[in-house]
């Protein structure tokens, strides 16, 4: 661990980034043009105080865990993310295993969409990042850990998940979902994350098994939706979706017709929070 670099590089990170990049607001007593520490702790989820003492050259060796979400919070890119790693005396994370660190043009953009309904989603169907009101609509599926971190895993082996889409659309989804399933296989191999997977999926899942046995090729990955919320009932969605290439991770968000009762049932969501995160 090189640990006055590792203060330098974080420190110049920390003044060359603007609240206004991260979503927050300048403020008025602001003195300096770059984020506070607290707020790069707040961002990266952690206490200000362990933070603080990284850039103080005074506190612990950081894990994996804490760098990666450090590097989430700073927005850095991916050589920004690999330079930290060896600074804090870890291997570079393998990109092609590794998808969970956001693009920073994808987390701009993600930040300016505060009071709309979108995540940011991996190609393996993992869930990195939601809006509150995201979370209102579909619940927190950031914290699954394991292979149930995968909305390809989760739609085949819980039958809960199923619960919040309508059952006509049921076959639809599942198709959708392996061939999107299929196509990560086909492009990373057996022995990828999404090889993981598949291999567990045809073992558990008859539906899946045969669904993947004739080779199904996506369609719209995020085509209009019809959601039975728990709450306010049934809401038809149109999915928008932006494609990082550099990264393989999408950013989706949920809309509704203006003016429509699905339109109203999402501005009450905002309000009253919606589902339990």
């Amino acid at each position: 661990m090189q640990r006055e670099r590792l203060a330098e590089f974080l420190r110049t990170r920390r003044e060359a980034l603007q609240p206004e990049d991260v979503g927050l607001p300048r403020g008025r007593r602001r003195r300096t043009g770059g984020l506070r520490r607290e707020e790069v702790a707040a961002l990266s989820g952690m206490s200000a105080d362990y933070y603080s003492r990284i850039e103080q050259q005074r506190g612990p060796h950081p894990s994996e865990q804490m760098l990666a979400a450090i590097a989430r919070g700073l927005r850095l890119s991916l050589e920004e993310r690999d330079h930290l790693f060896r600074l804090g005396g870890h291997p570079v994370p393998q990109r092609v295993q590794r998808t969970d660190h956001i693009n920073p043009g994808m987390m701009r953009i993600f930040d300016g969409l505060g009071d709309a309904a979108a995540q940011v989603v991996s190609d393996h169907g993992e869930t990195l990042r939601q809006t509150r009101l995201a979370v209102a609509l579909l619940g927190d599926e950031t914290g699954y850990t394991g292979l149930a971190r995968s909305l390809h895993y989760r739609w085949f082996t819980d039958p809960v998940v199923r619960d919040l889409y309508d059952p006509d659309d049921h076959p639809v989804h599942s198709r959708q979902l392996t061939a999107d399933l299929h196509r990560v296989y086909t492009r990373d191999g057996a022995r990828s994350r999404a090889g993981t997977v598949a291999d567990v999926l045809l073992r558990s899942s008859a539906e899946f098994a045969e669904l993947w046995r004739e080779h199904p090729v996506p369609g719209p990955y995020c085509a209009a939706k019809r959601i039975r919320h728990p709450q306010v009932g049934l809401i038809e969605l149109h999915c928008q979706t932006l494609i990082d290439p550099d990264q393989s991770q999408k950013l989706l968000v949920y809309t509704a017709e203006p003016g429509s009762e699905s339109y109203e049932k999402l501005q009450f969501l905002s309000v009253t929070g919606g589902l339990p995160a």
